[in-house]
């Protein structure tokens, strides 16, 4: 009479350490997607923007000095119609403004400025084509309108609304223009005795959605 409750009991042992065992274990997942097309980016220029020199004596020290506003000609050329995304990556640092701005470095531990940066009058295949936005990292998208920054967080991409919402469209030869707005920070506190370089450096990197 004994026998069977025995294991009965043994059974349930062994399932109630199953059971703990399980609950101190996780499971990793390593999964992508290998694309058979490739996007390539350029900038006009060579992606250099030259400010020249700037005379210390034209900086205000306490208020922003804006440097101009430059238009690079941004081109994508994939091998098939891809969709895909931007995302800009600051290589510099020492944005007065990180969440929005690139930095110009640093004057004695000082930020010395930043530039911004914004995409517009942009072409697929010749034809127009809206300029789009998402700031969560694709889960949704709006339109970006004239004028509008390229944030760091922010992903930007090129579509419409045809399916009742904004969303990225396959594009194949993209065109769009890319407006680097300058500005040197106040100057105060920094020292101007010696030349400083103006010197940012920033990377457009091609998502694949």
């Amino acid at each position: 009479m004994n026998a069977p409750f025995a294991l009965l009991a043994s059974a349930l042992l062994l399932t109630g350490a199953s059971t703990v065992f399980a609950a101190s274990s996780v499971d990793l997942t390593v999964q992508g997607l290998i694309t058979p097309s490739a996007c390539t980016p350029s900038l006009s220029s060579g992606g250099v923007i030259d400010h020249g020199k700037v005379a210390a004596k034209d900086l205000s020290p306490v208020n922003w000095t804006g440097l101009g506003d430059h238009t690079l000609q941004l081109n994508i050329t994939c091998e098939a119609p891809t969709l895909l995304a931007l995302q800009g990556v600051d290589n510099r640092g020492g944005s007065p403004d990180a969440y929005n701005g690139y930095g110009l470095g640093l004057v004695d531990g000082k930020k010395l400025g930043m530039y911004l940066l914004s995409l517009d009058n942009a072409t697929s295949g010749g034809a127009p084509i809206s300029v789009l936005e998402s700031r969560d990292s694709g889960l949704t998208w709006q339109e970006s309108f004239s004028g509008d920054v390229m944030p760091r967080a922010h992903l930007a991409s090129f579509g419409d609304s045809s399916t009742g919402s904004w969303a990225p469209t396959p594009v194949q030869n993209v065109t769009s223009d890319m407006k680097v707005t300058t500005m040197i920070g106040p100057t105060a506190g920094m020292n101007l005795a010696n030349e400083i370089p103006i010197l940012g450096s920033a990377t457009v990197e091609v998502k694949y959605l």
